[in-house]
């Protein structure tokens, strides 16, 4: 078994147990770009593996629906179209409006009610459900001839979280009993002291809220987080609020909800552009990982051309802080709070759906298994995780802390040593292009971030070869020309030094490529001399 991603690292997951000839894959999560990823919108596990060895892959079995297990589903699906897709009722429902828009048929689509088993030859799938902020996530058991394999990634013991958010306690118990060969179990939370629950639940939070807002309530939502959706739902019926739902995509999200019997409210109980400004008006407007307070921020600024901030507004941002998004979330609020509106936030003491200390020792002690597999987290989480097994007497050796690509294999029961890596390379998607965009276009991004563009253009004559016009210098991001005139004279200079010496003038030659590697090189340590820089260097020359 290994990881395609998921491992030291937030998002990306899908992980592959391979039994005998068989292959199971266990999610297909995507990441958003942040940070350094230079107008990355989001990044896919590399999937090759499962691509070259797609006939004897068995299925892909999404634990639910969330853009970091499920998310990279479609463009998978696009390029590998026999590869069957197997989920919960509502965790395909949310996967589908992107394989429409990619193009891929839901013929490969395959229902797995909880609590059901798949017989596949000599192995097995079980589904069994477990609580999270989304409907109908499940946990899966692979058994196997040696014992069985458990993947349960994302849960929380909540005992008030009944219905299609509820943990069949009864069920993990009985498959413990049976015997857990391996169990792989996420390590977000790791670090938390004590069980996630009550932390996730936030309604008291938000019916002070609600109660305590004097006019309209601009609410953001992940859309994803169904759970949170409900949570607010329910105090706008309480307080008779008139729910508008801003944007295509969260609109279908929630109606869809709505119709399926996964979101308890009523259609009729939704307003319209027309209640935008009424004084009851809860307006809910999507917060998207990939781009996050986007909405909010256009709104703030007075770009969006239905919303307009009024002083006796309440901005009610509904998820707590999550790591790398802290500082852009402090911005936000000190941008509403310039406005003279109230802006309230949950605190850090509010935590996701994701399994705590506490929470995971439970787990393991309902399935006691032989070796355990710290997942999903960066790797300072996965060493927790790690620290809380050895505390519950699981030795040490049997705890398998890796990293993607890294393979465990087990013969017989029994780890071996393996020191066998799969080769990996992140899949980086900018826009709704599926293909990737590369290392070599980052570093140009990263180049042109921090220290702009020089443009070096030249016009020869086509008969003679001589020089017509130019060397002209165009600079972007790089210096303030007025304030370095000299520079650009120099640069100039050594640019039609360089072009008039690579002219053969007798045989009417010019060798281009030699004149923009001597550019690029002279002009490259002429900069770093004067400046501590290295601009990108992109010399144009044309012929009349």
């Amino acid at each position: 078994m290994f990881s395609l991603g998921g491992l030291n690292e937030n998002g990306k997951n899908m992980y592959v147990i391979e039994v005998d000839e068989d292959i199971f894959v266990f999610d297909a999560g995507l990441k958003y770009g942040m940070g350094k990823s230079l107008g990355v919108d989001y990044i896919l596990p590399d999937y090759s593996y499962i691509k070259n060895n797609i006939k004897r892959v068995k299925g892909l079995f999404l634990s639910h629906g969330h853009d970091s297990n499920a998310g990279a589903t479609a463009d998978i699906m696009k390029e590998i179209p026999e590869l069957k897709v197997y989920g919960t009722k509502y965790t395909l429902e949310v996967i589908k409006p992107d394989l429409r828009e990619t193009g891929v048929p839901f013929d490969k689509l395959i229902e797995m009610r909880p609590h059901t088993k798949i017989n596949f030859a000599k192995n097995s799938i079980f589904s069994i459900s477990i609580t999270h902020s989304i409907p109908e996530a499940v946990a899966y058991v692979l058994y196997t001839e040696d014992g069985a394999i458990v993947y349960a990634t994302d849960f929380v013991f909540d005992s008030t979280m009944m219905g299609n958010y509820r943990t069949d306690i009864g069920k993990l118990a009985y498959v413990g009993k049976q015997g857990v060969l391996c169990l792989l179990a996420e390590s977000m939370y790791a670090d938390k002291e004590g069980h996630t629950s009550p932390s996730n639940r936030a309604s008291k939070f938000i019916k002070e809220v609600f109660q305590g807002a004097k006019g309209r309530i601009i609410s953001t939502l992940h859309p994803a987080h169904i759970y949170r959706a409900q949570e607010i739902l329910d105090q706008a019926k309480a307080t008779h609020k008139k729910v508008i739902i801003m944007g295509k995509s969260l609109q279908e999200l929630i109606m869809n909800s709505i119709d399926l019997g996964y979101l308890d409210f009523k259609r009729e109980d939704l307003g319209d552009l027309t209640n935008l400004n009424d004084n009851n008006a809860l307006i809910m407007i999507s917060d998207e990982k990939e781009k996050p307070f986007m909405n909010l921020d256009r709104i703030i600024k007075g770009f969006d051309k239905f919303i307009k901030l009024k002083e006796d507004d309440t901005v009610f941002i509904t998820e707590p802080a999550y790591d790398g998004i802290e500082l852009r979330r402090a911005i936000i609020m000190d941008e509403i709070a310039k406005l003279g509106v109230e802006a309230v936030a949950l605190s850090s003491k509010f935590l996701s759906h994701h399994a705590s200390r506490e929470d995971l020792m439970l787990m393991i002690n309902l399935m006691q298994p032989k070796y355990y597999f710290p997942i999903r987290g960066e790797y300072r989480h996965q060493i927790s995780n790690a620290e809380l097994a050895e505390q519950l007497a699981i030795p040490k050796e049997n705890i398998l802390l890796k990293e993607n690509g890294s393979v465990v294999t087990i013969i017989d029961g029994v780890l071996q040593d393996s020191h066998e890596q799969i080769k990996l390379n992140e899949i980086l998607i900018d826009g709704k292009s599926a293909d990737d965009i590369g290392e070599l276009v980052l570093k140009d991004r990263e180049m042109l971030g921090e220290n702009g563009i020089v443009i070096v253009s030249c016009t020869l004559s086509r008969q003679t070869k001589e020089i017509l016009s130019g060397p002209e210098i165009l600079t972007r991001g790089f210096i303030f020309v007025k304030e370095n005139a000299d520079l650009i004279e120099e640069s100039a200079n050594i640019s039609r030094s360089i072009i008039e010496r690579n002219i053969e003038v007798d045989n009417k030659k010019v060798d281009y490529n030699q004149i923009k590697n001597e550019i690029r090189e002279e002009l490259g340590r002429f900069y770093y001399k004067e400046l501590e820089t290295r601009p990108m260097l992109i010399t144009v020359i044309q012929e009349v």
